[in-house]
């Protein structure tokens, strides 16, 4: 006792546990090695305390514990060994960089008297990782251990989130290197930027002087939690609101005023609505070129408020009149008093009477996308979670799954990372154990980790996987048909996967349907189903994903058919 305070002497190893502990962690995904083999050791003695989950690789393992945090809302954790246990992480960490999502990658190194000569397993995961982590740290001292640990945690989670790296040298985690521990509460996280009243009046005149606004909002709003605020927001303003992918679910997809999906696969009514528009409340995002795809041309008729807890991304991309650097619950929280309750009635008739386009009926299609997502939204609850992986599917999820919370659509948004979604599901099922998880997924995606399939059978998760099977990489194979002349270079990969019985050489359960009908069928059987089950649609390599705005494009180059 030191001051009424216990003080324990403790391993590296132990070190590591008990902070896990303190920060609340009690589910942690990964994969061991020889340099980790002291943390998991004794891993082993806390596994009452903290749950690992043993994946199939340790990208599957990053995209877990990010598909963790998304869907929970805490921090995700994952461990890796040294060398190319470390390195496998990578795309792991760069998609939760790029969509702002807390997560610690805590990897084990060669020893320090090892470290520079090229040791077996050795690499410098902190240089590889410095572009693509808020921060992270090197560790070769017990006595700095406890600190990175709970300062990894606390920039994580701190302002704009994001992935932060601690990597251990092997010696400081042996068991007879101890130093003395004392639990701590988590550190307090900074204080989020004050926004000044006169600036706060000043946007509110903006707002409330504008005849056609349309309010643009992306995933700062789910980082933030300010679901309800945004919507409050909508309500008394009576304002058309639009999202980005990230967006997505923040407002119900059945609310008259929310116009849908904005950029170059959005709705015709987003992309005219932002094209008419005299004023645009951009809330937590940061104009993409999926977004903006001609930064000049831009909602050219309006002027800009962009609310961003991330000063470097205001005016980065667009240049915009009127800018708030602050947390979006917190500016909108201050901001709904100073707005008028208005009505924009005509201007959201405005709004809905742009030309929709229609789903054109593909000749000689039996199996439509959106029939199979519309039919799986109508068969399942409103508490489940879609995940998705990136490509055509991922499209065709934005645009037509009914969204209605934001923590239940996951999806890469700012990376694009194919072979995301099978390791985001498993940690999303791991993170709710009651929701039902829905995995969407393209033959392109789907063959890049489908050896994920291995930890939902161990583990008995009934996530229910749907195969967009067209045989071709179909966003590419998209472009290649609309801008390279029909020249399909390294498209049509001539594929030969049987999914049932592939699934089923996994212990998995697998379907193949060719017509709704049989998808209906298969999908009622799935949902009865203890255990994980993949269902691959076939579905005709022609279907495009619509309306689509070429890069460099305005809404007048949108292509509808």
């Amino acid at each position: 006792m030191k001051n009424g305070v216990k003080i324990m002497k403790l391993s590296g190893s132990q070190i590591i546990m008990e902070v896990l502990m303190e920060h609340g962690v009690d589910t942690v995904f990964g994969y061991p090695g020889g340099a980790a083999l002291n943390v998991y050791d004794e891993l082993y003695k806390y596994q009452d305390k903290i749950h690992h989950v043993l994946t199939a690789h340790e990208q599957g393992a990053s995209h877990a514990a990010d598909g963790y945090a998304r869907a929970t809302g805490k921090t995700g954790v994952v461990f890796a060994t040294s060398g190319p246990g470390a390195t496998n992480l990578v795309t792991g960490i760069a998609t939760a960089m790029l969509d702002s999502i807390p997560m610690v990658a805590i990897t084990c190194n060669v020893g320090s008297s090892a470290i520079g000569r090229d040791a077996f397993q050795e690499v410098s995961i902190t240089g590889v990782t410095l572009p693509i982590t808020k921060h992270n740290y090197f560790v070769n001292r017990i006595e700095d251990l406890a600190d990175a640990l709970r300062n990894a945690f606390r920039i994580a989670n701190e302002g704009r989130k994001g992935p932060v790296l601690v990597d251990i040298t092997k010696d400081v985690t042996d068991p007879n290197n101890l130093y003395e521990y004392t639990k701590q509460k988590p550190l307090k996280l900074a204080d989020h930027p004050v926004v000044s009243d006169d600036l706060l009046r000043e946007i509110a005149r903006v707002i409330n002087e504008a005849k056609r606004p349309v309010i643009y909002y992306g995933g700062g709003v789910n980082a933030s939690h300010a679901q309800k605020e945004l919507n409050e927001f909508i309500e008394k303003y009576d304002c058309p609101s639009t999202y980005t992918l990230m967006g997505a679910g923040a407002v119900r997809y059945d609310n008259p005023k929310n116009l849908g999906l904005i950029g170059m696969h959005g709705s015709m009514q987003a992309n005219i609505a932002i094209d008419n528009a005299d004023l645009v409340i951009a809330l937590g995002t940061r104009f993409s070129d999926r977004v903006a795809l001609n930064p000049r041309k831009f909602a050219k008729n309006a002027g800009i408020i962009q609310i961003d807890i991330d000063e470097s991304e205001i005016n980065k991309n667009v240049l915009i009149n009127y800018q708030v650097v602050g947390d979006i619950k917190d500016v909108l929280t201050s901001l709904l008093p100073l707005i008028n309750k208005t009505r924009h009635t005509e201007w959201l008739q405005e709004c809905h009477k742009a030309h929709k386009w229609v789903d054109m009926e593909l000749e000689g299609a039996k199996l439509r996308p959106r029939d199979i997502i519309e039919t799986t939204c109508n068969m399942t609850d409103k508490e489940t979670i879609y995940v998705t992986d990136v490509g055509q599917h991922q499209m065709w999820a934005a645009q037509y799954v009914h969204h209605i919370k934001s923590e239940n659509f996951l999806t890469s948004g700012g990376l694009g990372t194919m072979g995301y979604g099978y390791g985001a599901a498993i940690g999303a099922q791991f993170g709710c154990p009651n929701k039902r998880v829905i995995h969407f997924t393209g033959d392109g995606s789907f063959h890049m980790n489908l050896n994920e399939c291995c930890t939902a059978v161990s583990n008995n998760l009934p996530i229910i996987t749907i195969i967009f099977d067209n045989k071709v990489l179909g966003m590419v194979y998209q472009w290649q048909t609309a801008f390279y002349g029909k020249r399909y270079s390294n498209t049509t990969p001539g594929r030969k996967t049987n999914y049932p019985l592939l699934a089923a050489g996994f212990g998995a359960t697998g379907f193949e349907v060719n017509t709704l009908d049989e998808f209906k069928d298969a999908f009622q059987k799935a949902l009865k189903i203890d255990g994980p089950v993949w269902i691959a649609c076939n579905i005709m390599k022609e279907e495009k994903v619509l309306p689509m705005i070429p890069n460099g494009g305005t809404v007048s180059d949108m292509i509808t058919k």
